[in-house]
């Protein structure tokens, strides 16, 4: 009976052991492990030249020769021979974001990115732009972010991106027509 209590006393000691001895995880570090483990992918890039073959790479491997863009400042990201437009929502879309949220590897948006439409209305390709410094802790810093950021026009429609796995048949009645899940790479540029 001593063995058995030894035993179930030991385990339950490792079991503490391993549970108190968490990693501290960088936030930018923290965000990319739960961006990857959602099925997000990421390019990293240090400077505008990675920025542009980066994305040149992504519209090449899927065979995109359009992609919508509602944001201008984003055209100086996109060779000549892409055509863009900002009414088919069925082009793979190449926006920048609010933030990226570390503790979920969520991407937040808002009007500023989407105007009046819904996530869902976009086609379940996203091209996401950000850079280092709009990495938040979690989703409460994000918005404090955004009003910090926009004291005098406060954007609307605030949504995230919460899944990068595309679930073609979800038979879950509670999800119907209200799936964000996107196929989704992220160009991540360092500038801090």
């Amino acid at each position: 009976m001593n063995f058995l209590k030894k035993l179930l006393n030991r385990q339950s000691f490792e079991e503490e052991k391993t549970k108190s001895q968490e990693v501290s995880l960088s936030l930018d570090d923290l965000f990319v492990h739960n961006f990857l483990s959602k099925g997000g992918k990421f390019l990293y890039c240090t400077n505008k030249k990675e920025v542009i073959s980066n994305l040149k790479s992504i519209l090449v491997e899927n065979s995109w020769e359009q992609i919508q863009l509602l944001d201008p400042t984003l055209l100086k990201y996109i060779n000549k021979e892409i055509e863009t437009s900002e009414t088919n929502q069925k082009l793979p879309f190449f926006t920048s974001c609010e933030h990226l949220i570390a503790d979920k590897g969520d991407i937040l948006l808002s009007s500023n990115q989407l105007k009046s439409k819904k996530i869902t209305e976009f086609s379940e390709n996203f091209i996401i732009y950000a850079s280092t410094s709009q990495i938040v802790k979690d989703t409460g810093q994000g918005l404090t972010g955004i009003k910090t950021s926009s004291k005098q026009n406060l954007p609307t429609n605030i949504s995230a991106i919460k899944n990068y796995r595309i679930k073609k048949n979800d038979d879950n009645f509670l999800n119907y027509g209200n799936s964000n899940s996107k196929n989704l790479y992220l160009l991540l540029f360092e500038d801090l």
